[in-house]
């Protein structure tokens, strides 16, 4: 048996709408954070004559999704305290679901 999607209604499609215009902006303006403190790192780390490597974008990414799982787990950014560790848990599973769907060798 199969499992048909439900036929959103208008007022819904709406709300669908706008809420799928509104991640894709999100989004893009965390790319282009991401994006702008690369460049911005490298261009003021060659200004001074730093000899090492500019952070990559990987870096900021990892910076970016740190924080954001820091804040969806209530904890401070800062300390790193008074988060909830079964919301944390809960979100570290959700992305080993992930890994385990779309990536890992069925076999």
């Amino acid at each position: 048996m199969t499992e048909a999607c439900r036929i959103l209604t208008p007022a819904e499609q709406k709300i669908s709408d706008i809420m799928e215009r509104s991640e894709q902006a999100m989004m893009a303006a965390i790319y282009k954070a991401v994006e702008d403190a690369t460049r911005q790192s490298a261009e003021e780390l060659r200004s001074i004559g730093a000899q090492d490597e500019p952070p990559a974008y990987d870096y900021f990414a990892a910076t970016a999704q740190q924080q954001l799982f820091l804040s969806l787990c209530g904890a401070d950014a800062e300390t790193l305290e008074g988060g909830n560790p079964e919301l944390a848990a809960q979100i570290i599973n959700n992305y080993q679901n992930i890994s385990d769907h779309y990536w890992r060798k069925k076999g």
